[in-house]
């Protein structure tokens, strides 16, 4: 959650820093670009101090290299531009213009925030910012169409940060199953315009790769992973663990339907074929465990319990409700607990947060196979 709302206090300043500048001048561009980031993230990093005590005083953070937070804020920018493209153009390339200074500053000044914040590797530590570049420059290519974007993740990183021929799961930590599936397989299958051929050679290993995973995923595979519960629920960490398998049955069924759209009949895993349906079919199993097809015949799709809102509440007095006999004070329709453990038990109980917390990455995981 740190780190999503440090995302979110990144963009909420910038976008806040834009509306000022155009109250000011209309005709000149704001402050220098590497400047006004800079202010941006200063801001956003007191939110940790926010979360620890439910209050915002008034200290400055001095900057440091936060390259996955900026990177992933250029990619949600981008995304958003697409959405916005026919409800608001103006205001699409506004993002999109943001999304791309925002993306050349992440990448001009490579680090990692669990480096810049030690105090972080206790709690959202990071793998690496290499795999939020190439999130980031995927997600400009397809708002902007920008053949250097491709550029970026293909001839330029693509050896270096791809990772190429090694499947890996798709999380709020890791983005290569998201980059290599849900964005550059799409441009590999349905083509770009005017391509050079270095670029789409290294688009088709990234192609490979996201078949590769695909290939893990399916149950009688040949390859099947064996991260799996007895009942067939991809698990991987036992923290949240519900996102990876979520995350796989979005990949799964998206890929499905790339297939369909692109009419190529079968996925061939080692020596055995495998048809759309089978992926879809993957994706949907995974969603029906979560609503209570599973040895324990459990729902993980609840109502939750979360603290009443007003002016005077801080992140203190959840505490209160976390530790009360009393019912729930206030209830979160559509909550997702965060999921069993790997013998497929659950203990629910509001102190029980690495089974019980519901997060906004799971949340939207959940969604997102529909």
């Amino acid at each position: 959650m740190i780190a999503i709302l440090v995302i979110v206090a990144g963009v909420l300043a910038i976008l806040e820093d834009l509306k000022d500048s155009k109250k000011n001048s209309a005709s000149h561009h704001p402050g220098p670009i590497v400047k006004k980031y800079v202010d941006a993230l200063e801001i956003a990093l007191q939110s940790f101090d926010v979360q620890k005590s439910g209050k915002l005083v008034n200290n400055r953070i001095a900057w440091c290299q936060v390259t996955e937070v900026a990177a992933e804020t250029a990619a949600a920018m981008a995304s958003a531009s697409l959405f916005f493209k026919k409800i608001d153009s103006s205001y699409s390339n506004l993002l999109l213009e943001h999304a791309q200074q925002l993306f050349s500053f992440a990448d001009a000044y490579r680090g990692s925030y669990s480096v810049s914040i030690p105090q972080m590797q206790n709690y959202y530590n990071s793998t690496g910012y290499e795999d939020e570049l190439l999130w980031a420059a995927t997600w400009l290519y397809h708002a902007s169409r920008d053949l250097s974007c491709l550029k970026h993740v293909a001839e330029l990183n693509g050896q270096q940060f791809a990772d190429w021929g090694n499947p890996t799961w798709f999380s709020w930590d890791d983005k290569h199953a998201g980059t290599q599936q849900v964005l550059l397989s799409r441009a590999n299958l349905f083509g770009a315009k005017g391509m050079p051929s270095e670029e789409n050679l290294d688009l088709q290993m990234y192609r490979k790769t996201s078949e590769a995973t695909m290939c893990e995923l399916l149950p009688d595979s040949p390859t099947a992973t064996t991260s799996r519960t007895k009942g067939g629920l991809v698990w991987v960490s036992k923290w949240n663990c519900l996102q990876h398998a979520m995350a796989s049955a979005f990949l799964a069924v998206l890929f499905s339907d790339y297939m369909v759209t692109a009419q190529i009949a079968t996925l061939y895993c080692h020596g055995q074929l495998y048809s759309p349906a089978d992926l879809r079919d993957f994706g949907i199993s995974q969603a029906d465990y979560i609503l209570g097809n599973n040895p324990m015949k459990m729902s993980f799709l609840v109502r939750g319990a979360s603290i009443p809102a007003d002016a005077n509440t801080t992140c203190k007095d959840g505490f209160t409700c976390l530790d009360s006999i009393n019912s729930n004070p206030n209830v979160a329709v559509r909550a997702v607990l965060g999921g069993p453990f790997l013998n497929e038990t659950c203990i629910d109980s509001r102190n029980n947060w690495m089974q019980a917390e519901p997060t906004t990455v799971l949340s939207l995981s959940v969604s997102s196979p529909a």
